[in-house]
C-alpha cells in the first residue's frame, strides 16, 4: 500500500471512531442522561421511549434530557433500580446488546476524577452513552541494532465482539471499583501469562478517547496506554482463551497492518498512538500529522 493510501485510510478509521460528533451523526436527535443534574451520557432517541415505560425510574423527556428520578437519591439506589430496568428489557430480548449481557459493572460519572453516581452492567453502557474506561498494554521488544517489534494479539474466534481479529498484547475494561494498575496486572496475567513482576515495569503513557455511534448505541470511550518493554526471550502465552496466538512482529509490518481491516479498531489507534510516541510516524512526513493527534485523543 502507498504512503498516501495508508494515510488516507488511517484517516477515515479515525473520523469512523468519531463520528458521534461529525456532521450527520444522531447527536442531535439523542437525549442527554442525566442524573442529579449532572450530564453522564446520551440516550440514542429509539431507547428513551423504552426507559419510560419505568416512570419510578426515569423521568419523561423533559427540556432533551432523560433523568434518574429524584427519589434515587443514593449510588445504590440508582444502580439497584437501573438494573432492574436493564434486566427487563434483557427478558424481553428488543436490545441486541444486551443479549451480551457479562455481569460486571462500570462506574457511571460525569469525568474520571468524579465519584460515580450509579454502577452499570457493561453490556448495556451503549444505551446510555456513558464514558467507559479501559487499560491497553504495548508489548514491545528491541534488538541490539535498535530494531522496535511489537507483540500482537490475535482474539479468540469465539470472543462476543470483534472475534479474531488483531488485539493489543493486552487489554481489558475498568470495573467499578477496580484500580487501573490491579487491572493492567490482572489482564496481563490472564490473556498473556505475563508475571506481576514483568507487567509491573509497564509505564503510563497516554489516554486514547473517542467516541462513535453505531447500531447497539453510543461508545465514549478512553483508554489508559501503557508500554511495556519485553524481555527478547519472553514469550507471551496463551491464558483465559480469550486470545488464539501471539505474533512478534517488526514494528514497520504492525504499521502496514493499521490500514487493514484485520485490526480491532480502538486497538489500532492504540498502536497508532505508540508509533506516534515513538517517532516512527513523523509531522515532516505524515500530512495528516496533526488530524491523527487530533483524532486519538478526543475530548468525551
Amino acid at each position: 500500500m502507498s504512503s498516501s493510501a495508508w494515510s488516507d485510510t488511517v484517516l477515515q478509521l479515525l473520523r469512523r471512531m468519531n463520528n458521534f460528533y461529525s456532521p450527520g451523526s444522531r447527536r442531535a436527535k439523542c437525549f442527554r442522561f442525566e442524573i442529579d443534574g449532572a450530564h453522564v451520557g446520551w440516550i440514542p432517541p429509539r431507547v428513551a421511549p423504552l426507559l419510560t415505560r419505568y416512570p419510578d425510574v426515569f423521568t419523561p423527556p423533559d427540556g432533551g434530557a432523560v433523568s434518574l428520578v429524584p427519589r434515587l437519591e443514593s449510588c445504590e439506589e440508582r444502580s439497584e433500580a437501573v438494573d432492574a430496568v436493564l434486566r427487563a428489557l434483557r427478558q424481553e430480548g428488543s436490545l441486541s446488546c444486551l443479549k451480551g449481557w457479562r455481569d460486571e459493572n462500570y462506574s457511571v460519572m460525569p469525568k474520571f476524577s468524579d465519584p460515580p453516581l450509579m454502577w452499570m452492567e457493561r453490556a448495556a453502557t451503549s444505551l446510555f452513552g456513558v464514558k467507559r474506561y479501559g487499560v491497553h498494554i504495548n508489548g514491545y521488544t528491541v534488538s541490539d541494532s535498535g530494531e522496535v517489534s511489537m507483540w500482537l494479539a490475535r482474539r479468540s474466534p469465539s470472543k462476543q465482539t470483534y472475534p479474531g481479529l488483531l488485539d493489543n498484547l493486552a487489554a481489558g475494561g475498568l470495573a467499578a471499583g477496580v484500580s487501573i494498575k490491579h487491572t493492567l496486572i490482572k489482564e496481563c496475567q490472564e490473556e498473556a501469562c505475563i508475571p506481576a513482576a514483568i507487567a509491573e515495569k509497564a509505564l503510563p503513557v497516554s489516554t486514547v478517547s473517542y467516541t462513535y455511534e453505531e447500531e447497539e448505541g453510543i461508545f465514549a470511550e478512553s483508554q489508559f496506554v501503557f508500554d511495556v518493554k519485553l524481555p527478547r526471550d519472553f514469550k507471551p502465552r496463551i491464558g483465559d482463551g480469550e486470545v488464539q496466538d501471539f505474533y512478534l512482529l517488526p514494528i514497520d509490518e504492525v504499521k502496514e497492518l493499521l490500514a487493514t481491516d484485520d485490526f480491532k479498531p480502538n486497538c489500532a489507534m492504540v498502536v497508532l498512538d505508540f508509533l506516534i510516541r515513538h517517532s516512527f510516524i513523523e509531522p515532516d512526513t505524515e500530512r495528516f500529522y496533526q488530524e491523527f493527534v487530533e483524532g486519538l485523543h478526543q475530548t468525551l
